[in-house]
């Protein structure tokens, strides 16, 4: 099985242009994402999806300078991009993880894609986020190519082609979905942001990094919330963009795009 983990990324973020790129502790942050992601233990290979753009440019040249795959496609459909690059890289099974997510557990991924693995023939597409109970930031998606494909030549929304899944996940008559929860019933999805989209976030991430990574660089989850936990002030850093408060601030933002998330009716 060639496991293909598929990391989106561009320069051009709308909210926070050029925050993959931001330096921590002389790294840009995407590569100490991708060196995170590169110590999970189930076999698979990496590659950076980004765009043809020429401001992703940048990207590329990183990429290269590391030696990281990397694969260059449309600039909003990220179905396309991630179908195409599952295609050039022959992927059996592709992983969606976010460029936004540089704090994201190796673990996790492990976890997920082990769950998936061990349930060849019970799911169609297996993910942490239907529901999410992991810190927000920790996102796992695991899609078959054959499923991916099926997506890729039927998804019609805009909001399915620029968010690649949301095609699978909104048909579940039509796919079988697998989810990955935390261990007895924790649920940190709307109490911890580990995202970033904003300046705040960067912030935040920053000084995770620079408080837990010269002294442990695989530092985990766990690490993490032990720090938060001995300083209460870092996790306040970004706190209004922290689950209810977030939703609540862009919720007619997402029913434009047509989102539909029960445990947010209440907002």
């Amino acid at each position: 099985m060639n496991i293909v983990i598929i990391v989106q990324a561009r320069t051009g973020s709308t909210r926070f242009p050029g925050k993959i790129l931001k330096t921590v502790l002389g790294k840009p942050l995407l590569l100490l994402q991708l060196e995170r992601i590169a110590k999970i233990e189930t076999v698979s290979q990496i590659v950076v999806a980004t765009t043809t753009l020429p401001e992703d440019d940048v990207i590329v040249d990183l990429c290269d300078t590391n030696g990281i795959s990397v694969f260059r496609g449309h600039k909003t459909d990220l179905l396309d991009r991630h179908y195409k690059a599952g295609l050039e890289f022959d992927a059996d099974v592709v992983v969606k993880i976010p460029s936004d997510c540089p704090l994201i557990d190796p673990a996790i991924i492990d976890k997920v894609l082990q769950f998936y693995i061990d349930n060849l023939d019970d799911y169609d597409y297996v993910s942490n986020l239907h529901p999410a109970t992991y810190p927000d930031g920790n996102d796992v998606e695991v899609i078959p190519m054959t499923f991916l494909q099926t997506a890729w030549m039927h998804a019609e929304k805009s909001f399915e082609l620029e968010h690649t899944t949301p095609y699978i996940w909104d048909n579940p008559e039509r796919f079988r979905i697998g989810n990955v929860e935390w261990e007895a019933g924790l649920d940190y999805s709307m109490s911890h942001r580990f995202t970033i989209d904003y300046p705040m976030d960067f912030e935040f991430i920053k000084t995770v990094y620079e408080e837990l990574y010269p002294v442990n660089p695989s530092f985990n989850l766990y690490d993490i919330l032990n720090l938060l936990a001995r300083n209460p002030t870092i996790h306040s850093i970004n706190k209004e963009y922290q689950g209810v408060n977030w939703y609540r601030n862009h919720i007619n933002e997402l029913k434009c795009v047509g989102y539909d998330q029960t445990r947010f009716t209440n907002v």
